[in-house]
């Protein structure tokens, strides 16, 4: 199974053989290249998921390569990884500036190749996944641009010494655009999942703490208030293996000690812009999935939620064999609400008669709005008694205290009618009741018709014939 494909772009023959067999033993196709003009013929014909670049082309320097990948649109939907034989921390600075995902210096040790190449194609795989989902939920019309005031970007910078931390850290503030936090690895991530996490953590990997730095990583990832933080790594000593462990475990980037600071801060704006996408697409397929299945007006999950919830309750009640009541709760005369005072009180009466709903049920059980002023209560393993307990409760709730017009010294008294059926699975077959949504959500309906014709502000019960 081929795990994507890998251009490889170099005008010496044998680097590209052997960046050929290195990928393909790891499962990668490789597609190659000597010259920017031949690499866009490639692509053209087999789009890859990475590239592999030598620094030095026959063609045009890196910002040309670069140039003409922007024209193709593929820069910015798949990484770029400069392979460079001068070890010149200006000249990488300058390629990360430019626009490479990372530079590497040749001879690349395989593991960290293949480290740094699973953790670039897996960053980009994964934005290229929520901006379809954001993609799909604004073709469903259910997800609307967020513009508000963002905060600060937060970064925490982890080391136990505290004299390289507090150097680093005095070097690096001046060119950083992020409030930068300095502390102990032991200060990382607290229990508190409701603590701000930091959009980003440098780590410094220290001789002797290598260990624990792969376990701080790991927690960083699994907990649930810092899993999207973004995670850089400052290597104190050259160590390949460890470089790829820790990129394969869930670090963003990585790099040596020795770089410059500015270097450092590049990458660190990298990250936190790529964070911030990040975010605002998750926030915007969040808030398209909640727009799906959340009624605007009350706050109440909606039909698209409630039937297959209804499904759900169901199926545990065979497995359980505990009973539970299904519940369509209609107001009674409410079209003359709105024919007296308009419509915003009409919705206003609707509000206040959902939250007292709400108000006046189980946490486990659901309420919902499923047609104009009509609502849906699932009241999971309770049984006849206190299910007709709980219904006429409801009635009572509604219809106690006077809701107010807005706009007006106007009292609206409402009520409702309800129609109610309980289903046990342990009754025998010959009940008669498919155990269906659509056929619960019908017995209750011709209760709810029944408590209408006797004169509403009422609950009546509809049972399976015995």
């Amino acid at each position: 199974m081929m795990h994507g494909t890998v251009l490889v772009i170099d005008p010496i023959a044998t680097n590209r053989i052997g960046l050929r067999v290195k990928l393909a033993a790891s499962h990668y196709h490789v597609v190659q290249a000597s010259s920017i003009a031949e690499a866009i013929r490639v692509i053209g014909k087999t789009p890859p998921e990475l590239i592999l670049s030598a620094v030095n082309l026959p063609d045009g320097p890196p910002s040309r390569l670069l140039a003409r990948l922007r024209r193709t649109k593929i820069c910015g939907k798949v990484p770029i990884i400069a392979l460079s034989c001068a070890q010149d921390p200006q000249e990488r600075l300058a390629m990360l500036t430019l626009g490479f995902d990372d530079v590497l210096e040749k001879p690349v040790d395989d593991r960290l190749l293949l480290a740094r190449a699973r953790s670039l194609m897996r960053a980009y795989a994964s934005a290229m996944e929520w901006k379809l989902r954001d993609g799909t939920s604004r073709a469903l019309g259910f997800a609307e641009v967020n513009a508000q005031f963002a905060p600060a970007r937060q970064v925490k910078l982890v080391a136990h010494d505290t004299e390289r931390r507090d150097a680093l850290a005095k070097d690096l503030m001046p060119q950083m655009h992020a409030q930068l936090h300095t502390c102990h690895p032991g200060h990382v991530v607290h229990g508190d999942e409701d603590d701000t996490a930091p959009d980003a953590f440098v780590l410094v990997v220290e001789p002797g703490r290598e260990a624990e730095m792969l376990g701080l990583l790991a927690t960083i990832r699994s907990h649930a208030n810092t899993r999207h933080s973004a995670v850089l790594l400052v290597q104190t000593e050259d160590n390949p293996q460890l470089a790829a462990q820790l990129l394969d475990m869930g670090a963003n980037d990585l790099m040596p000690e020795n770089a410059e600071t500015a270097e450092l801060a590049l990458r660190l704006d990298t990250l936190l812009a790529r964070k911030k996408v990040a975010d605002a697409l998750r926030d915007t397929v969040r808030n398209g999935i909640e727009a799906a299945v959340i009624d605007p007006l009350t706050g109440l999950h909606n039909r698209r939620y409630a039937m297959p919830h209804l499904t759900r309750i169901a199926e545990r009640a065979n497995v359980t064999g505990k009973p539970f009541a299904v519940m369509i709760a209609d107001m009674d005369h409410f079209k003359s609400v709105n024919d007296r005072f308009g419509h915003a009180a009409g919705d206003a009466v609707l509000i206040e008669t959902a939250q007292r709903l709400k108000a006046n049920v189980r946490g486990i059980d659901l309420v919902a709005r499923i047609g104009g002023e009509e609502f849906l209560i699932v009241l999971p393993a309770i049984g006849l008694s206190n299910a007709k307990k709980a219904a006429l409760r409801l009635c009572r709730e509604v219809r106690n205290k006077p809701i107010a017009v807005p706009g007006s010294e106007a009292a609206v008294t409402a009520t409702v009618s309800i129609g109610m059926i309980v289903y046990d699975p342990t009754m025998p077959p010959s009940s008669g009741l498919p155990l269906t949504a659509a056929a619960l959500l019908d017995r209750a309906d011709r209760a709810l018709y029944d408590a209408k014709a006797e004169g509403r502000n009422r609950v009546m019960l509809s049972r399976p014939a015995a």
